[in-house]
C-alpha cells in the first residue's frame, strides 16, 4: 500500500496516520520511507519527536505529535516552518494531538488492526491537492 501511494506523493505533502497505539503508523511510515528510495532506518520519533530522513526521492519528516499539548506546540519544535517550506514530505503521527496546526490540504489515513497481520487503511484526503485522489479504499494488508 505505501509504495501505491509513494508513487503519487510530492514536495509539500502533508500524511496524518491515524490509528491506535501498535497499528503500525511507524511500520508503514518504514515502508512509504523505503518506497521513496530513502536508505534510512526508521524508528519511531517518540522521543526526539522529529526525525528527518533523506537520501530519497523526497526528504521526509516524520513527526510523532503524541507528547504534544497543543497545536502551539508545533512552532516550538519547527513544524510550523517545514509546513510553511513545502519542500519535501511530512508524515504525522497523532495528528488530532495538533488538529488547528494541521494545512487544511492534507491525507489522513486510518490505520486499524483487524487481527493477525492484517491492517485496514481507509484513506480521507483533505483540500484541493487531494480532491481528485481516488483509489479504492479501505484496502486490506
Amino acid at each position: 500500500m505505501a509504495v501505491r501511494l509513494a508513487v503519487q506523493l510530492r514536495p509539500g505533502d502533508v500524511l496524518c496516520l491515524r490509528g491506535d497505539l501498535g497499528a503500525g503508523k511507524t511500520t508503514f511510515t518504514r515502508a512509504l520511507v523505503a518506497a521513496l528510495g530513502s536508505p534510512a532506518s526508521v524508528s519511531s520519533p517518540t522521543f526526539t519527536l522529529v526525525h528527518e530522513y533523506k537520501g530519497g526521492r523526497l526528504p521526509i519528516w516524520h513527526v510523532d505529535a503524541y507528547r504534544l499539548h497543543s497545536a502551539d506546540d508545533t512552532a516550538d519544535i519547527g513544524l510550523d516552518e517545514v509546513f510553511l517550506t513545502g519542500e519535501g514530505l511530512v508524515v504525522i503521527e497523532w495528528p488530532e494531538r495538533i488538529e488547528a496546526a494541521l494545512p487544511d490540504d492534507h491525507l489522513d489515513i486510518a490505520i486499524r488492526d483487524t487481527g493477525g497481520d492484517t491492517r485496514e487503511i481507509t484513506l480521507i484526503p483533505h483540500g484541493p491537492r487531494w480532491a481528485d485522489f481516488s483509489e479504492n479504499w479501505p484496502v486490506k494488508c
